[in-house]
């Protein structure tokens, strides 16, 4: 499944997988899209992209847009504190941290601030779900770790869940 840029634009739900690959288990993101995508049958409502460290170009599109998809998934690997290496957690916006440094990826200003403003000013619905990464390396080291690795499965189940649970736009309808 290949979108263009832009895409994204003309369906109800759209999951942004985010992360850089070359630094472990921050590349979680795209490796769900990618298995997403050869695995699943993803509803023809919805599109999953690899936004890899660009996802604040794809949120600032959606802001400017006057059509937005109804719900927007973000994928993507945070350390949480307490939680378990390959556990997965949906996070509140709230709840994001700023200090993720090597990708310039999801949790940093403005991305984090354009989620809010989607989510308080649009009606736009706004996931996050996570991985909790054994670490990010501070310099390149691609490849997952085996906790990480293992959580690819049930995040794309768990996703495919949500897009399925996405009521039925009517025609008239505008998010």
């Amino acid at each position: 499944m290949t979108f263009h840029i832009g895409d994204h634009l003309d369906h109800e739900s759209v999951v942004f997988g985010c992360g850089n690959p070359l630094f472990g288990d921050d590349g979680f993101g795209p490796a769900v899209i990618e298995y997403l995508c050869e695995h699943y049958a993803v509803p023809s409502h919805a599109a999953c992209l690899d936004a890899g460290t660009a996802v604040r170009d794809f949120l600032f599109d959606i802001l400017l847009s006057p059509q937005k998809p109804r719900q927007i998934i973000i994928v993507d690997a945070m350390n949480v504190p307490g939680a378990m290496p390959g556990e997965i957690r949906e996070i509140s916006i709230d709840a994001m941290q700023s200090n993720k440094t090597c990708d310039f990826s999801l949790h940093q200003f403005p991305t984090t601030n354009m989620l809010k403003e989607i989510q308080e000013h649009t009606n736009v619905r706004v996931r996050v779900l996570v991985v909790i990464p054994t670490e990010l390396p501070q310099e390149v080291s691609p490849g997952l770790s085996p906790p990480v690795r293992q959580a690819i499965s049930p995040m794309c189940g768990r996703i495919i869940n949500m897009l399925n649970e996405l009521p039925s736009s009517k025609a008239g309808d505008t998010p």
